[in-house]
């Protein structure tokens, strides 16, 4: 077998650990956790089928590679749940370390694509960064919701901080962020989230 055959399926291998790392959102119909790869699937799907809500015009196919590699980072740096103070303060540096290991395990020139895309989502300025973000932030809220806001419930979640996450939905999509301030409102009205 050549290298970078060799390379591309330790990759592959590498990132089947995806499936193992669990998410703090449960599966719609009061399921078990969702993990990483799920979630990924989930909003490259969503974002094919929602783009005629993005706010820009956008390269759909970008978004969805988009989805699908910003969360490989957690088989090393771990799903930080998106409400966790503490948990915030470190994930960058754990992510970019899990960024340079993982990535590294692919040929160079697929090394810094992957990287470059992943660093597009972060930085969220592109129009496709942005409507990524917005499914990234739309999809945990539709399963929320559909568990009647257990999530933030068990989590004691706080109506300015699920806010301070969310208002970040309308720079990818307005119409999505309407649906989401309507959903956050409904939860607030009936106590899942604290004000």
């Amino acid at each position: 077998m050549d290298e970078r055959l060799k390379k591309q399926l330790e990759f592959i291998l590498e990132i089947d650990k995806e499936k193992s790392i669990f998410r703090q959102t449960h599966l719609s119909d009061h399921g078990r956790n969702e993990n990483d790869a799920e979630h990924a699937w989930h909003i490259a799907i969503m974002a094919y089928l929602l783009k005629e809500y993005s706010n820009e015009k956008i390269d759909i196919g970008r978004v969805m590679i988009m989805c699908l590699i910003h969360d490989i980072v957690e088989i090393d740096a771990g799903d930080t749940y998106a409400y966790d103070i503490e948990g915030m303060k470190t994930k960058k540096a754990r992510e970019d370390a899990a960024r340079e290991r993982i990535y590294s395990l692919l040929p160079d020139d697929q090394k810094k694509e992957l990287q470059n895309i992943f660093d597009e989502f972060e930085e969220g300025k592109t129009p496709e960064a942005k409507f990524a973000h917005a499914m990234d932030n739309l999809q945990p809220l539709l399963l929320n919701t559909s568990n009647d806001g257990s999530d933030w419930i068990e989590h004691q979640a706080v109506a300015d901080r699920v806010y301070a996450r969310h208002n970040k939905t309308k720079e990818g999509s307005q119409k999505l962020f309407e649906l989401t301030d309507a959903l956050i409102k409904e939860h607030i009205k009936k106590g899942n989230i604290r004000t």
